[in-house]
């Protein structure tokens, strides 16, 4: 066989493999003019802008560009044919149909020839998806501010009449009280009073502060913070005779928010009474543990519990109610996790229908 037979054999057989391949692509491939007109493309082309090759090459590429994208495309093309390779360029076309399609282009240009040689890739999901999130990021922007707002109004607004009833604790002439369990009662209520106008100006503080990227963390005593809690939970916590056990041997001190913290604490425990079983006294233990030197924070109850099953991720939803409780508000469990997640901690159930439930606190290392 002559040698030269064989070198255009070869030839054929490369020209028909790179053929077989432009034809089967999933991709969008297509040379285009200096002109402004394709001057070949695959099957891929028409199939996606439901064009007939011959109404593809009969008219301009930008009558197929959405209107909103045909400066910016003119622009692109203008600097392809100044030699300037073009990458990952964004932009969409308008269908036979009148749908809208996302593509990515990445075009070489042969400046010689004046031919453009282009691939493209349908990305109209990938653009729904970027759509709808960056929509939903907004709402949840929107619906954050308004917390923001309403957070700092009501904070704002508590801290007059709790001042005024401060100022008549101070009026009061305890000395002419006798009964001890009402002097009790009465040191019970100006402690819980304290206790709410800090907290109320500690959240007046804070969202006082502009464009706060942060959250102020500090070493935290838990002891401290759970015994500032319990003090202005005193009255609840003696009419529902619980009783709390507590053990902070394993670690002590936590590097945390101390707003969050006593959050917590005050959400958690209140739960554990509010969802104690009928006629029982409320049983919580609040320990504090290390698993794969992880620090952790439990509480645990012996209360009402979840049926998991059932409420599934559903537990720390804004606004979810698992229990007919007239005081159940369905933001508890919410703002913990929030509390717990926003400092880069995770927050785990343990709970069984009727056997009560226990919320493990996993700080990260670096705390």
């Amino acid at each position: 066989m002559d040698v030269t037979d064989t070198t255009n054999n070869n030839i054929k057989e490369d020209i028909f493999n790179l053929e077989h391949f432009f034809n089967l692509s999933p991709d969008l491939l297509c040379i285009a003019g200096f002109d402004g007109y394709f001057k070949k493309i695959n099957p891929a082309v028409s199939k996606t802008l439901g064009y007939t090759n011959e109404e593809l090459f009969s008219r301009p590429i930008d009558s197929f560009v959405h209107a909103e994208d045909r400066a910016l495309t003119s622009q692109k093309r203008e600097n392809i044919k100044k030699d300037n390779p073009l990458l990952h360029f964004e932009n969409r076309y308008i269908t036979k149909d009148g749908e809208i399609v996302w593509l990515s282009w990445t075009s070489m240009p042969i400046k010689e020839e004046g031919l453009v040689f282009a691939i493209a890739k349908v990305i109209t999901h990938k653009k729904k998806l970027e759509e709808d999130r960056n929509s939903l990021l907004n709402n949840l922007t929107s619906i954050n501010n308004e917390l923001k707002q309403l957070t700092y109004t009501t904070s704002h607004n508590l801290r007059l009449p709790v001042s005024n009833l401060l100022s008549i604790f101070n009026f009061l002439d305890i000395s002419k009280i006798q009964d001890k369990e009402t002097l009790e009662f009465f040191e019970m209520l100006k402690i819980s009073a304290e206790s709410l106008k800090d907290t109320l100006n500690d959240y007046v503080d804070t969202l006082s502060q502009k464009n706060i990227l942060e959250v102020h963390t500090e070493e935290l005593n838990l002891s401290e913070c759970l015994n500032t809690i319990l003090q202005s939970l005193g009255s609840l916590i003696q009419g529902a005779k619980a009783k709390i056990a507590i053990d902070f041997s394993v670690f002590e001190t936590i590097n945390f928010n101390k707003a969050y913290l006593e959050s917590i604490f005050l959400n958690l425990i209140t739960n554990s009474i509010k969802y104690t079983k009928p006629d029982t006294a409320p049983v919580i233990t609040i320990y504090t543990r290390e698993r794969d030197n992880i620090k952790q924070l439990v509480l645990s109850d012996k209360g009402l519990g979840f049926d998991m099953d059932a409420v599934k991720d559903k537990i720390f939803g804004f606004n979810q109610k698992f229990h007919n409780h007239s005081d159940s508000k369905g933001i508890g469990l919410y703002l913990v996790y929030n509390h717990v997640t926003s400092l880069g901690g995770k927050i785990a159930i343990e709970s069984r229908l009727n056997e009560g439930a226990t919320f493990i606190i996993s700080f990260p290392k670096s705390f």
